[in-house]
């Protein structure tokens, strides 16, 4: 009987190829966010605290604060990528406008004047880290076509394990043998009945396969859609110890939510081709949530001197992946097109642990008159991993990050200057590559400006912050191993309003 309606189906794959090394980067690098202060500065704060979002640093930061308040952030983001691709130029632009920020504290002050405790602060911050708001293309004429991917997949596989069986409708198969065969032979059933692909042989015991395809380049356009964000809501106890010391501890609660839609085209092959034209459609998405705890303390050496120091512990996310596809060629199978978005492929649960990081910071104060500030960070994205560990395509995600990955200094500087009620800020960000090759991912360099005003019982700050960073973008996991290289840029417009109570 002819189907009209396609159904969703939900299946547990036992090999996943969703979960790979950008999991371990997407989830443990945070970008630059926070309150219009925190971004004007470029994010130094590990010694100075005072802000809500210093706690993103040091969790001693709001200590230093003198009385309760309340701030709320909203910035909007514009994302530029020039992305070329075997030699053709793209630019893709995004904008979006989020409420990135949003927190309190409440600061206790002792009453016992011979204690040694001076006050209490109880915290709570909600604060975006990573917006993954993002579009780019890229067009160009490639010598390896969509044939390379399902034929590095095929290799191997046994034409009989991805045969329909009989009164087996296209969508059960395929949902069937991701389910029970794993990845790669869902992949070489796709690439069959999708028309890419065919055996060099009709025997069931098979594992060669040749394409249907014909051509020496052919033109390719590639969109990469994703959405979702990585936010995190802090809850902090902080305490003033005599007149120099503060010390901080913060619980941090993090909740994922990330898509991707990949649309790829190809076409321009020969004229003896009998495939004219393919598309292949990828949508992913992640769900989960994450926790950590950060602790901390701030010194001051005299009147002018600060001295900051943090542990961040290593994250840990449980996530969720579920994945769709659709493809379509000329010589695709008549019913190919119920395969799509609606048969949904769901993962099982698994947890990425990214790395700790440790802070050391230095502020000098010039009385009333402004600041110098400087933070040192340092993490090891070899350290990342994905469990479990004793998962077989978990071994060898992990076994890449190992080799692949490296250690990741931060640099930061944030200057104030105050005139009155007035005040100019600018900063400097500098952030190593993870990758130890530092070219699949380059340096990240940002600068920011700011403005605020204090009204005395609130404040209005105003930043402008701008990051670029070079990165090396693969369309595919195998076959097409030509990268996209995209010179990406952010430029972050944010407006912060504090109230004292």
């Amino acid at each position: 009987m002819k189907r009209y309606l396609t159904f969703v189906v939900l299946m547990a794959c036992v090999i996943s190829n969703a979960q790979n090394i950008n999991e371990a980067l997407r989830y443990g690098t945070e970008n630059l966010q926070g309150t219009a202060r925190f971004q004007a500065m470029g994010g130094a704060f590990g010694a100075l605290g005072g802000d809500l979002s210093s706690l993103n640093i040091n969790p001693a930061g709001s200590a230093v604060f003198n009385n309760s308040l309340f701030t709320i952030t909203g910035s909007n983001y514009h994302t530029n990528n020039d992305a070329r691709y075997f030699g053709d130029a793209l630019i893709t632009k995004d904008n979006t406008i989020e409420l990135n920020q949003m927190g309190g504290a409440f600061v206790f002050k002792n009453t016992d004047s011979n204690s040694d405790w001076k006050k209490f602060t109880l915290a709570f911050n909600y604060d975006l880290v990573n917006n993954f708001d993002n579009e780019y293309n890229v067009s160009g004429s490639s010598d390896q076509g969509i044939d390379t991917y399902f034929l590095e997949y095929a290799g191997g596989t046994p034409f009989g394990s991805v045969l329909l069986q009989d009164g087996e409708f296209l969508e059960e198969a395929y949902l069937d043998i991701g389910a029970n065969q794993g990845f790669r032979n869902q992949q070489t059933f796709l690439g069959y009945y999708g028309g890419i692909l065919d055996p060099e042989t009709e025997d069931d015991n098979n594992t060669n396969y040749i394409s249907n395809s014909i051509y020496d380049v052919v033109d390719q356009d590639f969109l990469r859609r994703t959405t979702g964000h990585n936010s995190k809501f802090t809850i902090n106890v902080a305490s003033q110890y005599k007149e120099n010391l503060y010390l901080g501890a913060s619980l941090n609660f993090h909740s994922i939510l990330y898509t991707q839609y990949d649309q790829f085209t190809e076409d321009g092959y020969e004229p003896n081709s009998e495939i004219k034209r393919t598309t292949f459609d990828n949508y992913l998405e992640t769900e989960g949530n994450g926790f950590s705890f950060t602790l901390g303390a701030i010194a001051k050496l005299n009147d002018h001197v600060r001295l900051g120091g943090s542990y961040q512990s290593p994250t840990w996310y449980r996530l969720e992946d579920n994945t769709s596809q659709r493809i379509n060629s000329d010589l695709a199978d008549e019913d190919i097109n119920f395969i799509n978005f609606n048969i949904v492929n769901l993962y099982e649960k698994y947890t990425v642990k990214t790395p700790s990081k440790l802070t050391g910071s230095l502020a000098v104060i010039f009385a009333k008159d402004g600041l110098l500030s400087f933070d040192y960070g340092y993490q090891d994205f070899s350290q990342s991993e994905l469990r479990p560990t004793n998962d077989p395509s978990f071994e060898t995600v992990n076994s890449q990050i190992s080799s692949d990955l490296g250690t990741v200094s931060t640099f930061r500087l944030g200057g104030e200057y105050r005139i009155q009620q007035v005040s100019l800020r600018a900063g400097y960000r500098f952030e190593q590559s993870p990758y130890a090759n530092g070219n699949t991912i380059g340096d990240l360099n940002a600068i920011s400006g700011g403005i605020g005003y204090n009204f005395g019982g609130s404040k209005l700050d105003f930043a402008l912050s701008r990051s670029q960073q070079d990165v090396s973008e693969t369309l595919f996991n195998a076959g097409i191993t030509t990268p996209a290289m995209i010179d990406r840029s952010f430029t972050n417009a944010t407006l912060s309003y504090t109230i004292n109570f």
